[in-house]
């Protein structure tokens, strides 16, 4: 019998996952620099100098505290301005335009212009706006501008991915996961703003993903060429590289059925014409975790796959759990299936036992195949993203992104 604490729709369960929400933000509380932005965090939530001011951490840590502001939780508010300060001071390329990917522990900026960086500035953007911060609407008009002028690809329905650093030469490497963080972005601006010309990219992307999935067996190609040719063995020699890894990523497979259950709910008026992409989403989660789960011996959720669905990095990175909590429950919300909630179930007792930090605090980034914390592509706990939406998301609207879900139930 599973232990109700893990069980959707109990008490304890709801218990269970309200006391992560603040023990996550109180793990991440620490985040600010003195010249804005976000710190790395380390295993005890301090800030690892080592890493830099990165966008990408900024934007999530705004993010998160911008809900956290609507959550009333006390001192959010100035948090979420420590991370705005950062987007529009020292990130911020005011020469060039955009944003830098980092400012390197040096002081320096890292070069190039990142689709994937500026896709967190627009969520972050969008959460604070909802939260009512100082600066938020300037940065998210100016973020929109930028992104449509150097990100977005109207012709192919698509984000492009790299720029050098004066927006002047376009790499030819197109990613399909800067495209979700994308996705992702773009209806947290529509569901913001109302503007929904940012729904409808969202769902041209969605268009893409749902059509390449469905010709290779439901596991997503990750990496393109510029013409958007699938290269199927891009990084087969650096197989757990951070961002690109080869082959499939279940991780990715689950989380983009949440997004395209999202957008299917939030685009059609009848069930009938969002049902094709539930039913889509359903045939990603179930591959992704057929491919994926308890595959080697050991409980968990291996990292990436081959195209046959053979594990290939056996470690279990923590944002893969906190996206399968989160699309379990919206599939089992959304199409009334126990086996998604038995799903859900399991996840969480594998969250609460293995992943969660009990003595320290937030939850290991990443572990190995027979569970043992290791850091070799994540140390530390860098930011609390991930694992907080996962305290939410379960619980909310699953056709509305998280910050207008909470602005909403405010």
């Amino acid at each position: 019998m599973t232990n109700p604490k893990y069980e959707l729709g109990t008490v304890a369960n709801r218990t269970f996952m309200a006391n992560e929400t603040y023990e996550l933000l109180d793990f991440g509380k620490g985040f600010a620099l003195p010249q804005g932005g976000s710190g790395w965090l380390d295993d005890e939530g301090r800030i690892d100098p080592s890493h830099g001011v990165q966008t990408w951490i900024t934007g999530r840590m705004t993010h998160v505290y911008a809900i956290a502001a609507m959550l009333g939780w006390p001192g959010a508010d100035k948090l979420v301005d420590a991370g705005l300060k950062g987007l529009t001071g020292i990130l911020h390329d005011d020469k060039n335009g955009g944003w830098y990917p980092s400012i390197q522990a040096d002081g320096t900026p890292e070069p190039g212009k990142t689709c994937y960086p500026h896709a967190f500035v627009m969520l972050s953007a969008s959460s604070a706006l909802l939260a009512g911060r100082p600066g938020a609407k300037e940065l998210l008009d100016e973020v929109l501008a930028t992104y449509d002028q150097y990100f977005w690809d109207e012709k192919n329905g698509l984000a492009v991915d790299t720029w050098d650093s004066t927006f002047s030469t376009l790499d030819d490497y197109r990613g399909i996961n800067a495209n979700m963080h994308t996705t992702e972005a773009f209806l947290a601006v529509a569901d913001a703003t109302g503007d929904n010309r940012y729904r409808v990219r969202a769902g041209r992307i969605i268009d893409h993903v749902v059509g390449w999935a469905k010709n290779n067996g439901w596991r997503i190609p990750e990496h393109f060429g510029p013409d958007w040719s699938i290269d199927l063995e891009y990084n087969a020699d650096k197989k757990d590289d951070q961002f690109k890894p080869y082959g499939a990523t279940p991780g990715h497979g689950i989380e983009w059925a949440r997004l395209i259950t999202q957008w299917a709910l939030s685009s059609f008026a009848n069930r009938s014409g969002a049902q094709p992409y539930i039913d889509a989403a359903e045939h990603l989660f179930n591959q992704a975790v057929a491919d994926g789960w308890n595959r080697n011996g050991t409980v968990g959720m291996a990292y990436t796959v081959d195209w046959d669905g053979n594990p290939v990095v056996t470690d279990r990175m923590h944002w893969t759990l906190a996206e399968s909590l989160n699309t379990s429950a919206t599939l089992f919300k959304v199409t009334g299936k126990s086996e998604y909630r038995d799903w859900y179930a399991t996840f969480a007792q594998y969250v609460d036992e293995h992943l969660i930090d009990h003595d320290k605090g937030s939850w290991f980034h990443q572990l190995d195949q027979d569970n043992k914390v290791i850091g070799t592509v994540w140390p530390g706990k860098s930011d609390v993203y991930h694992a907080f939406q996962s305290t939410l998301v379960p619980f909310l609207d699953p056709a509305v992104s998280i910050a207008t879900a909470i602005s909403n139930a405010q």
